[in-house]
């Protein structure tokens, strides 16, 4: 039991208490989550107890692994063990699934693109799978001996399990027991036999010329016109049948070994922290994502960088600290501006970077539906009094700001001496950024 319990396992930090903060995450995958535990467990009482628990911060790390979500749970003096269960699909369901999902284009590019797309509930009911908790698969056990099943302990994990899933939906699927790159590959297996079995093309009737056959259906079975999709035809650029038919090539000689360099004990190039290795790497990162939508398995990669963004993420992420410190010396900017790209790049990558460095104005009805979040998640009396200029939220008196990417996600900002420096990573809701602000 410990070896399937820890299979996979993830842990997250506890969060902290949220004053005024919504107990229901916003995603939709956290509302349907939600959604499915309180259709689940209808008894309101429990509910209600556990929205307050799950704002308290008294619920330590949670851990999720295949079929389990567990915490340890603190009310008063005592300590509880706190574990919901979730029966795991087995691999008759998760292949049903993949077959109804491979027939959907875009539920399809969005999974291998790394995205949970919200049309895959109806995908599994088209397989009479169920991806939510449902009634005889959900249970809740906890140490605290209440009367109540579930108990408050369990329904307030329950809710901060949306938190998780606001900001990583395939939680769920490791919930139900395939983590991320499982059901990538598994559904990759699924396109990659449809493709194959496309091929062989519909059985001939006698006296019925195959190829004729396959000219004149075509235009039904899609292979004619969409030669490059995975899941209607075969993979750009193959070939199985002829591929199987040839007769192996003699491999060609090896060339020879280039001659040992002097064992120096210097740098490739002579340059401290040498930069050959992190351009090889992030070339083969490159490479490996062009492939990859060269064969129609994710989206297009996001155009390369420019200078000042390849400098600011090589100082944020290589391991060497010369590195940056040589960048700092050389980028042609102030040290401090680069230290504080890279504190931007660090808690939101290239999409943090343009929220540090770049103006711009949101929509009437996005500031309107800004306001609107805010009231709903802070009591009236307790939400800060903040300025909106752009894209920018600031409470002047608390030195506190939140700024709206065009990614839709609100960053947080801390004023210090010299400026605003960014103070952790993104949210989806503004209130859950002000929080974290505010009780820092």
């Amino acid at each position: 039991m410990a070896e399937a319990q820890d299979r996979g396992a993830r842990g997250f930090p506890a969060f902290a208490a949220r004053k005024g903060g919504r107990a229901r995450g916003q995603s939709f995958w956290a509302r349907a989550w939600t959604g499915a535990v309180e259709e689940t467990w209808p008894e309101e009482e429990p509910l209600k107890k556990g929205r307050s628990f799950a704002r308290s911060g008294r619920i330590g790390p949670i851990t999720v692994s295949p079929g389990r979500i567990s915490a340890e749970v603190y009310g008063g003096e005592d300590a509880y063990t706190t574990v919901v269960t979730l029966r795991e699909l087995d691999d008759q369901e998760w292949d049903l699934l993949w077959e109804k999902t491979a027939g959907r284009p875009a539920e399809t590019e969005a999974l291998l693109a790394g995205e949970l797309p919200e049309d895959l509930l109806e995908a599994g009911e088209d397989a009479r799978v169920g991806l939510l908790p449902g009634y005889g698969d959900l249970d809740a056990d906890c140490d605290c001996d209440a009367l109540d099943h579930p108990c408050p302990h369990a329904t307030a994990l329950c809710y901060q399990v949306s938190w998780l899933l606001d900001a990583d939906p395939w939680l769920l699927m490791l919930a139900r027991g395939r983590d991320a790159g499982e059901a990538v590959e598994e559904l990759k297996a699924e396109l990659l036999l449809r493709a194959m079995t496309d091929l062989d093309g519909p059985d001939e009737p006698d006296g019925t010329d195959g190829a004729a056959g396959e000219s004149e259906g075509a235009g039904e079975s899609g292979r004619s016109g969409d030669s490059g999709s995975v899941a209607n035809g075969p993979l750009p650029g193959m070939d199985p049948v002829a591929a199987w038919a040839r007769n192996p090539s003699a491999l060609p000689a090896l060339p020879p070994l280039p001659a040992a360099p002097a064992a120096t004990g210097e740098p490739v190039t002579g340059i401290e922290a040498d930069p050959l290795e992190q351009l090889v790497a992030d070339a083969a990162v490159r490479a490996r994502s062009l492939l990859a939508y060269a064969l129609g398995l994710t989206a297009e990669p996001a155009p390369p960088l420019g200078l000042w963004q390849d400098t600011v993420r090589i100082a944020a992420v290589h391991p060497d600290p010369r590195v940056a410190q040589r960048l700092r010396e050389t980028c042609g900017r102030p040290p401090q501006e680069l230290d504080r790209a890279v504190a931007a790049w660090r808690t939101g990558g290239a999409a943090g970077l343009e929220v540090l460095e770049h103006v711009w104005s949101p929509s009437a009805q996005e500031t309107a539906r800004a306001r609107a979040v805010l009231l709903a998640g802070w009591e009236a009396q307790e939400l800060p009094e903040l300025e909106v200029r752009d894209n920018h939220w600031t409470s002047a008196a608390q030195g506190i700001q939140v700024r709206l990417g065009r990614d839709g996600r609100w960053y947080p900002y801390r004023r210090r001496p010299d400026g605003w420096w960014p103070a952790g990573p993104p949210h989806s809701d503004p209130s859950d950024v002000l929080v974290e602000l505010a009780d820092g």
